[in-house]
């Protein structure tokens, strides 16, 4: 008898579930069974209180009785607007607890884009902060589906709020977590949308499973209850995959006490509870180490300060290097594959481009994951050959949710196709060239935008710096670099240009370079070139018709 391992796609791009029951452990059981090991160990710091791993798990045992009492079962969605705080962390147990899928948003999503995304994944309950009522008034206009909203904080949109929910269920006979099997979703973790409606990944019980323990085998190897990890990024992406290693060996997680990053509060956390690590974006940890608190506090307890989001420029790869030692680790992943791609860790960090040696990668392949480059036509690729990253293996998700036709796109044989480009060296590093939506023909030849980025950056008055292709009626595209310079620093278009010269090959110059004050910035702290084109088109740099 053959079966498949786990999901495919039908032909038609439809997602097949296993034919077999395999039964896996409910995520939620990383807290339970944590609390049953270690009950009286800290497991959330935020705003001075801390709570112990047996209080988070009663109060998540609690919420979850609640939430079952009201209707919320096995399968059903759970929409969840908010801020990091407890309330968000115990909520995303609660809904595992019982089998249902945790939908978080990007609290920076606007009423209508969170009122897509609860149409979209049908959301059955929402779990929404009292200060985003219009987020709530948006969701129940449009989600035919919503029958239970729960606030964080008194709120008169809501049936009841958080503490409510949780003081009901204590007083209830106590719902244990539910049985699941591999394929049985727990997640949609919706994609940032740059290039349309954000989609739903679909993350799995047992996909997630493998994620942990690759993350804790992979980024955080060694990570027991004596360590401490600091949030510096929204719970409801990257960071809250991060922290489900923390759970799953009883470290505690320690919260900023607002969503703004403050590296004061940052570096003074790290000190006062001896934080091993943390989970951030490239401008982020650009942040946190040219800060002049750095050298205030004391930061030698970190151990693993994961980057990941973006490829980390090397001049500021360096700086973080001097600043906070070899403890910085980069992931490449997306949100499909749940970080799980490559990983560059602190051992082959090092501020010196000889003891480095391979600049600009961003590591190997991560344990069990198969990642090759393939061309056009799905062939795999020689090493220094551009194609598009594509990786197999255990961590990638089980499919978009209710979207066959991107499903249809984003599978060939077997493989995720990650919309990166990128190459590989002898030793199989992976080596990202950019976006495949990024790239540009400039007289018949390709550019990738990141190579030029690069060097730009290595002008020691730029700052930032974003280059993309627009209409060029000569060459047909042509790059512009928008950049920032660095505080204090000025820079004009003549001193790039010099500074290219006789490093890129001429076609790759580019036609224009405008300063800014900043650069836009997405909710996960990367910089979308979607909304760099539309304000070079606003400010009439770029002609919306080319």
């Amino acid at each position: 008898m053959t079966s498949t391992l786990g999901p495919h796609l039908a032909a038609d791009g439809t997602l097949v579930p296993a034919p077999m029951s395999r039964r896996v452990m409910n995520l939620a059981d990383l807290l339970h069974g944590t609390a049953r090991r270690l009950p009286d160990h800290p497991g959330l710091v935020w705003r001075g209180e801390t709570w112990s791993w047996r209080a988070m798990a009663a109060r998540v045992t609690a919420a979850a009785t609640a939430l079952a009492a009201r209707g919320v079962a096995k399968g059903d969605r759970v929409l969840c607007q908010a801020r990091n705080g407890n309330a968000m962390f115990e909520a995303m147990f609660a809904v595992w607890t019982l089998g249902a899928v945790w939908v978080p948003t990007n609290f920076r999503n606007t009423p209508q884009e969170v009122a897509y995304i609860a149409r979209a994944s049908r959301a059955k309950a929402m779990l929404c902060e009292s200060v985003f009522p219009d987020h709530a008034s948006a969701v129940k206009a449009e989600d035919a589906d919503l029958v239970l909203t729960v606030s964080i904080g008194p709120a008169t949109f809501a049936d009841c709020d958080w503490e409510a929910l949780v003081a009901e269920g204590s007083a209830l006979p106590p719902v244990r977590s539910a049985p699941v099997e591999y394929d049985d979703p727990c997640w949609f973790f919706f994609t940032s949308g740059t290039t349309g409606r954000p989609k739903a990944a679909v993350l799995t019980h047992g996909q997630m499973g493998f994620v942990v323990t690759n993350h804790l085998a992979d980024l955080v190897p060694g990570t027991s209850e004596h360590d401490a990890s600091l949030v510096v990024a929204p719970l409801s992406h990257g960071a809250g995959i991060h922290q489900l290693t923390q759970v799953a060996r009883g470290a505690r997680t320690v919260l900023l006490a607002s969503e703004r990053l403050d590296c004061e509060e940052a570096f003074r956390l790290i000190e006062e509870h001896r934080v091993t690590n943390l989970f951030t974006v490239p401008t982020i940890l650009t942040m946190l180490a040219s800060h002049e608190a750095a050298g205030r506090f004391d930061h030698s307890s970190l151990r693993h300060v994961i980057y990941a989001g973006s490829p980390m420029y090397r001049a500021d790869q360096q700086a973080a290097l001097k600043v906070l030692g070899k403890c910085i680790v980069q992931y490449f992943g997306l949100g499909e594959v749940t970080g799980n791609i490559t990983v560059f860790p602190p051992r082959e960090h090092d501020a010196d481009d000889a003891v480095q040696g391979r600049i600009g990668t961003c590591g190997f392949p991560r344990t069990a994951m198969d990642v090759r480059i393939l061309d056009d036509a799905g062939r795999e690729l020689p090493p220094f050959e551009t194609g598009e990253i594509c990786v197999a293996g255990p961590a990638v998700f089980a499919g978009y949710f209710d979207n066959p036709e991107a499903n249809a796109k984003s599978f060939r044989d077997g493989f995720f196709r990650t919309g990166d480009l990128g190459h590989r060296d002898e030793e199989g590093y992976v080596y990202i060239t950019g976006r495949a939506s990024d790239m540009y023909i400039s007289g018949g030849s390709n550019v990738y935008p990141r190579e030029i980025e690069e060097v730009i950056l290595t002008h020691p008055a730029v700052a930032e710096v974003a280059v993309l292709g627009v209409p060029d009626r000569r060459w047909g595209e042509a790059g512009i670099a928008v950049l920032v310079a660095r505080p204090g620093a000025s820079v004009a278009e003549g001193d790039i240009l010099r500074h290219l010269d006789g490093k890129l090959a001429r076609y790759k110059m580019p036609r224009q370079v405008v300063v800014w004050d900043e650069l836009p910035k997405s909710g996960y702290g990367k910089v979308p070139k979607k909304l760099i084109r539309e304000m070079l088109i606003e400010k009439g740099t770029v002609s919306a018709e080319g």
